[in-house]
């Protein structure tokens, strides 16, 4: 009795021990998926989560030779008013003449918002508006006017301005990449007021998401631009940053701001500033790009790739806007010219380059569509 037992018991063990062995096998060979790009424009399902800044843990594709990318967003300028401007950009054009640009880039609609949300989401949300963000906050179409068609003004007329989306800030965190937003002039850490100064929320496309704006920890990222020298010196950069210069330095200009060919200078003045600091930073030995681009152009209605149309078929685009790429493996001058690309396309590249899948529009782009040759 007591051997049968005892084989029992030893039977029993022997398998425990085999299950538990088969089950840290099947853990050690699974692998996470990477959503594929879609053929029609739909958004991959990315889980949110919600770890602290400090807990988050930085894992860039080891394909990746980027380890951070840097996003600055200027406003309001076509490409010629800056590339062949020597007199008021120099350092622009020496940066486009030193390193990569793409000749036909387009903001993706007009006004300043729906770019910025284009940036971040790859869909403009449907608005054409500069409106403050909110879940009962809706406005009527600032531009296009009549070639708008009835449905799209009523269906952006009546779209709160507090949208569902998935974000690139989605993608980063399912991928464990970190990110942060650094906007110049606002006062606080997570501000969610409209304006403050120089600061203005339509150019902080971060605070129009639900899943941003009401998650404290993602609210945390979301800084005064005060802290980048903080965090540059300190070595404390994240795989993603955007960075939102004021009114003034961003081009875009305001009752205390300088002429309009002075907004020109400040804003190349400011990006000087910013790129040499990097540049001599250590993520910049890590392998670092700078992606230096416009919202829109103030005037024209041109556009590509999945921009908005209106009445017959009349594209409802940005205008065409100057796209620069600086990267630290040196000079690496690359002028894209035989295709358009937007801000739907600059997303999709990123996400291409860390393997990130696709959101809304910035699905089926092929790779000839990409402008990774300006990130290489």
């Amino acid at each position: 009795m007591y051997r049968t037992r005892h084989l029992f018991l030893v039977t029993i063990a022997l398998i425990v021990v085999l299950a538990s062995c088969g089950g840290s096998t099947s853990t050690q060979q699974g692998s996470t998926s990477t959503p594929t790009r879609q053929s029609t424009p739909s958004q991959t399902t990315i889980p949110t989560t919600q770890s602290s800044p400090s807990s988050q843990m930085t894992v860039v594709p080891q394909s990746a030779k980027l380890q951070h990318i840097f996003y600055i967003m200027m406003e309001n300028h076509g490409t010629s008013q800056i590339l062949g401007n020597t007199a008021d950009a120099p350092y622009l054009n020496q940066l486009a003449t030193t390193y990569g640009i793409a000749a036909h880039y387009f903001g993706v609609t007009h006004p300043s918002l729906p770019n910025y949300l284009a940036a971040i989401s790859g869909d403009f949300q449907g608005i054409w508006d500069d409106c403050p963000a909110g879940a009962t906050v809706m406005c009527a179409p600032e531009e296009f006017g009549s070639s708008l068609m009835g449905a799209e003004v009523a269906n952006a007329s009546n779209r709160p301005h507090m949208f569902n989306a998935q974000t690139i800030v989605d993608q980063l965190e399912a991928h464990h990449m970190t990110w942060k937003a650094y906007m110049q002039s606002m006062p606080s850490t997570g501000f969610t007021g409209s304006s403050y100064g120089l600061y203005a929320q339509k150019h902080n496309p971060f605070m129009y998401f639900t899943a941003i704006r009401n998650n404290a920890s993602r609210l945390g990222r979301i800084v005064p631009f005060i802290q980048f020298d903080q965090d540059v010196q300190s070595g404390n950069v994240p795989n993603f940053v955007w960075i939102s210069p004021d009114e003034c330095n961003d081009m875009h200009g305001g009752p205390s701001c300088a002429s309009y060919d002075g907004q020109i200078s400040l804003g190349d003045t400011f990006v000087h500033t910013v790129v040499q600091k990097i540049m001599h930073s250590s993520a910049w030995n890590e392998g670092s790009a700078i992606i230096i681009v416009w919202d829109e152009n103030y005037t024209g209605t041109s556009g590509c790739c999945k921009s908005p149309t209106g009445v017959n078929g009349v594209t409802l685009g940005g205008a065409d806007v100057p796209l620069i790429v600086i990267t630290s493996t040196g000079s690496h001058h690359v002028v894209l010219n035989t295709i358009s690309y937007n801000h739907y396309s600059l997303l999709a590249t990123v996400e291409s380059i860390w393997n990130l899948g696709c959101l809304a529009n910035t699905c089926g782009f092929n790779d000839a569509e990409l402008m990774t040759k300006l990130f290489e």
